[in-house]
C-alpha cells in the first residue's frame, strides 16, 4: 500500500505542472478511501531527487526584477493572473513539502496539509486554465521566488515553517487578493473575479490550518505564541509587514485582536 508522506515527497519532486496536480488529485482521493496507509514516524530522506520539482519555465528572478503588472493591457493582466499561479505551484509544493518532511505530529496534521495541497492544485488549475483562454500559459513570464526561499530557510523545525510560511508568507495573500479582486472588478472581468473569490475563501483556511499547528506546538511545549513568532521571525528573517492589511480576513484565519496589535498590524 503507498504511504502518505512518502508519496508527497514523489509528488514534490515531480517537475510537471499537470502531473503533479493531477498527481495529488490522486492522492487525496485515494487517502480518503483508505488506500494510502500514513506513517507518522518514518524518518523519510530526499536523497538525490531534485525538489522542488518544477519546470524549466518560468525563470526566476528576484523579485524587484518582475515587471510592473498593468491592468490596461492583455498582457499586463495575463502577468498578474500568471504571477497568481506562480504563488499556487509553490503553495501545492510548500503543503507537500509540510507533508512529507516533518515527522512525529499528529495524523491530523498531515491531513490537514494534504486538503490544503488539493485546494492549491484547484487554484493553480483555474489560473492556468484561464491564462490559456488568454493565450498564455504558466511559464510565459518572469516569477520571483520568495515564498518557496521561506520553505527552504524552515526545514529544520516544523514550529518555524508554520509560523513563517502559512501564517506570515500566505498571510500576505490575505491582504493582497482583496485588492487585486477590485481592480478586475473595475474592468468587469467576471471570470477573474470569481477565480478569486475562490482562492481568498480557501487561503483563510490555510493560513487558519498554519495558525492552528503554530498554536498547537507553543502550547505543547509552553511557548508564549506572541514572542516565540517575533523570535522566529528574526531568526530566519522574515519579511516585515507592512499594510493594507485584510484585518477581517486575518481574524477569520485565527488570528487574535491581541497578536494583531502586537505584530503591529492595525
Amino acid at each position: 500500500m503507498p504511504e502518505l508522506r512518502q508519496s508527497a515527497l514523489e509528488l514534490l519532486a515531480s517537475p510537471d505542472p499537470q502531473l503533479k496536480v493531477s498527481g495529488i488529485r490522486q492522492l487525496f482521493d485515494a487517502y480518503q478511501a483508505g488506500q494510502v496507509a500514513l506513517n507518522v514516524d518514518s524518518a523519510l530522506d530526499a536523497g538525490t531527487l531534485c525538489i522542488p520539482g518544477r519546470p524549466q519555465k518560468p525563470d526566476l528572478v528576484p523579485p524587484l526584477e518582475v515587471p510592473k503588472r498593468a491592468m490596461n493591457t492583455d498582457q499586463g493582466r495575463a502577468s498578474l493572473l500568471h504571477s497568481l499561479a506562480h504563488i499556487e505551484f509553490n503553495a501545492m509544493n510548500l503543503a507537500l513539502d509540510a507533508i512529507w518532511r516533518f515527522k512525529g505530529m499528529p495524523a491530523s496534521y498531515y491531513e490537514d496539509w494534504l486538503k490544503v495541497t488539493k485546494e492549491e492544485a484547484y487554484h493553480f488549475s483555474l489560473l492556468e486554465a484561464y491564462l490559456k483562454q488568454m493565450g498564455y500559459i504558466y511559464g510565459d513570464f518572469l516569477a520571483h521566488n520568495s515564498l518557496w526561499e521561506m520553505v527552504e530557510r524552515t526545514t529544520d523545525a516544523v514550529i518555524a515553517r508554520m509560523a513563517l510560511v502559512p501564517r506570515t508568507m500566505e498571510a500576505r495573500g490575505l491582504d493582497a487578493v482583496p485588492m487585486i479582486r477590485e481592480r478586475f472588478k473595475q474592468i468587469k472581468d467576471i471570470q477573474a473575479v470569481e477565480i478569486l473569490e475562490i482562492i481568498l475563501k480557501d487561503e483563510i483556511g490555510h493560513v487558519l490550518i498554519g495558525n492552528k499547528w503554530f498554536n498547537f506546538l507553543c502550547e505543547k511545549n509552553n511557548l508564549s505564541a506572541i514572542t516565540t513568532y517575533k523570535e522566529l521571525a528574526r531568526k530566519y528573517r522574515a519579511p516585515v509587514l507592512r499594510g493594507p492589511f485584510n484585518l477581517e480576513g486575518r481574524k477569520q484565519a485565527g488570528f487574535t485582536n491581541e497578536e494583531l496589535d502586537l505584530l503591529g498590524i492595525e
